[in-house]
């Protein structure tokens, strides 16, 4: 069994154990859920010839679950966490069209201007709002960075990135969280398969009743 599959299956089990109806949430995913199509998985794969194998393998389990529609039903389920109130918070797990569609966006730009007050401040006043892992490249015109989650608040609190441009300090790969207000960037794992290791031996704690 992969890692890919190890993590479905506990998460499946995670459902099933906070109750009825989060069980019935994920007998109603599994049962119009579809895999990733052969065509997208070619043009992902040409897009980006690093991602990991086990995020390709959670595509083909579910092509996403961030207000996903498969056939006449629209899924918003949360399939990934962080470290957030102790791996407590959820996320969704973007599609493949959704990590197509973004490799037209630079994440890093986004990030240019808080990155730019972040040192300014940290030089002149102190402090800043913005907490920066060292980790973390500080440069947003060279930073690439794929995003492949976001948060249950719709990608307005927390989003989740693979880092394909470290600093000298950090692995390529590693998996970034913008955590808002106060803002934060942090590296939470070295590589996407530590991230679902993590996950695990959180006992997919993003998996509570009152979620449901």
């Amino acid at each position: 069994m992969t890692l890919a599959q190890k993590y479905v299956e506990g998460l499946r089990n995670a459902y099933i154990r906070a109750g009825d109806l989060s069980a019935e949430e994920w007998i109603n995913f599994e049962n119009v859920r579809q895999g990733i199509s052969a065509e997208d998985e070619i043009t992902l794969l040409k897009k980006y010839p690093e991602i990991p194998a086990s995020l390709v393998e959670l595509l083909e389990f579910a092509d996403g679950t961030y207000w996903r529609k498969y056939g006449d039903d629209k899924i918003a389920l949360y399939f990934l966490g962080s470290d957030v109130d102790d791996g407590g918070y959820p996320y969704y797990l973007y599609s493949a069209a959704q990590l197509i569609e973004d490799d037209d966006m630079n994440y890093g730009d986004n990030f240019a201007d808080l990155f730019y007050w972040y040192k300014q401040e940290m030089e002149h006043e102190g402090g800043s709002e913005l907490f920066v892992d060292p980790r973390i490249r500080q440069d947003g015109s060279r930073c690439d960075w794929l995003c492949f989650s976001d948060c249950m608040n719709n990608g307005g609190t927390s989003s989740l990135f693979i880092d394909y441009t470290p600093s000298e300090s950090g692995k390529k790969g590693q998996i970034i969280r913008f955590l808002h207000d106060p803002d934060r960037l942090d590296v939470i794992a070295d590589s996407f398969d530590d991230y679902l290791n993590m996950l695990m031996q959180m006992n997919y704690a993003f998996v509570q009743p009152e979620f449901f």
